[in-house]
């Protein structure tokens, strides 16, 4: 037998849920990767505040630099013009010591006589009484001389002596300015050349934090826009899940609400089955086989020769019923159902296999030819066979009490056969069935 065809939907939109369920972990995901870029932004923020903050404090660094440099470059000019003094000093010095040096040249003879003379005075001073007249007179007259020379002499000689004191106290005092100088230029210089290097030191520096400042800007306005990006995901897969959700929500409403009218329809159904049967425009089902016990007729006109439970002429119970009946009887539907199964079957003759529902099916066996296939719809009532003119020998110790054609009828639910007298409205039927019994 196949299994019957579904006669419910299930949950109103699976796909729905599950599609709502991966839109939501997306959801999350890009909100944790928002987060992330949001911790990253405000880093980045930090690490820009941080760039500018050193950007402006060597740019006052630079500053500073700058006017250190030009106080170096004022200090260099006034030590420049002090070595320019120092050297016209010099120069008026050295002057001086050559007039000083030509003067005595032009006197060297006079100073040369006058330096002999009192050299043999002092070697060898005349008496003062026993000199000759001559020698008096060349004594006075060299007495004279001396008189008039040697004040002027001694005057120049001092005048050159402190000329020489100065000059030498200059030339000293400008070696020391010189030593002094040059000292001081090499420590200008070296100051130079060390701010020269912190400046270049500062202006690379600099350089390179204004290319990290524009590096993190860079990066601040591409998290800015994969932020941005992401919201809009967000807000998107957001919008998304509502969607889905109040689809879900309304397949959900209309699934209970198809369920609340098929539950209507089943219940008018059996209401209706009580008193007859259903209409025959319909494609399932339009009640419950469980309900319709007392309300079917049997699928074939003729005599029940054996019921459930009786022997069957091999020693065993009868799963089903026996009827016999007229060659070329019409085999109608008990009820609604699927064809589960059309065709022949052992020796049996042609069968017909119903799924009425609710795990219940109801076979037919003995017929000749079947106007039904699988899988087929059939309503009550539905012609599905013709019966052949005698029976088939499969049955043939099922039909020892006549030889007219029979038509086996079981019904089962869940696998096991049950009694279908009680399905039967055939009181004449119930009648010998209780006799039977």
């Amino acid at each position: 037998m196949t299994a019957s065809p579904a006669r419910a939907t299930g949950p109103a939109d699976p796909e729905s849920a599950a599609a709502a369920q991966e839109l939501e972990q997306q959801e999350q995901a890009n909100r944790l990767e928002l987060q992330s870029v949001a911790d990253q932004a405000v880093l980045a923020a930090q690490a820009l505040s941080a760039l500018e903050t050193d950007i402006a404090a060597l740019r006052a660094d630079q500053q500073a630099l700058d006017d250190k440099i030009a106080e170096t470059a004022s200090r260099r000019a006034s030590l420049d013009q002090k070595i320019a003094d120092g050297e016209r000093a010099m120069t008026d010095l050295s002057e001086r010591q050559e007039a000083v040096r030509l003067s005595l040249m032009s006197r060297r003879s006079v100073l040369a006589e006058v330096l002999a003379a009192l050299q043999r005075i002092g070697r060898d001073p005349p008496p003062a009484l026993l000199v000759s007249p001559e020698d008096a007179l060349s004594s006075v007259r060299s007495a004279i001389l001396l008189g008039a020379v040697v004040p002027e002499i001694r005057a120049e000689t001092e005048a050159l002596a402190a000329d020489l004191r100065e000059l030498a106290s200059l030339r000293e005092a400008i070696a020391l300015e010189r030593q002094a100088l040059a000292a001081a230029l090499e420590e200008n210089a070296a100051e130079e050349q060390r701010l020269a290097d912190l400046v270049s030191e500062k202006i690379a520096l600099q350089a390179e934090s204004q290319r990290r400042l524009e590096r993190e800007r860079a990066r601040a306005e591409a998290l800015s826009v994969r932020s941005s990006e992401l919201e809009t995901v967000i807000a998107s897969l957001a919008s998304e899940i509502t969607a889905l959700r109040d689809a879900a929500e309304a397949a959900r409403q209309a699934e209970e609400e198809r369920q609340r009218k098929l539950a209507e329809q089943l219940e008018r159904a059996r209401a209706f089955a009580a008193v007859a049967l259903p209409d025959k425009n319909r494609i399932m089902p339009a009640y419950v086989f469980s309900k319709l016990t007392g309300a079917l007729a049997r699928p074939v006109a003729g005599e029940t020769i054996r019921f459930f439970g009786a022997d069957d002429g091999t020693g065993h119970l009868l799963a089903g019923e026996v009827v016999a009946t007229e060659a070329g009887a019409a085999v109608h539907a008990p009820a609604d159902g699927w064809v589960a199964y059309a065709g022949p079957f052992r020796s049996y003759g042609e069968v017909v296999i119903l799924d009425t529902g609710e795990k219940h099916h109801v076979v037919l066996a003995g017929m000749k030819n079947i106007k039904v296939s699988a899988g087929q719809f059939v309503v009550s009532g539905e012609p599905l066979a013709t019966m052949g003119e005698t029976r088939f020998a499969g049955s043939a110790a099922l039909t020892l009490a006549s030889e007219r054609p029979t038509l086996y009828i079981e019904i089962r639910k869940d696998g096991q056969p049950v009694d279908p007298r009680t399905w039967w409205k055939d009181e004449m039927s119930s009648r010998k069935a209780r006799n039977d019994t």
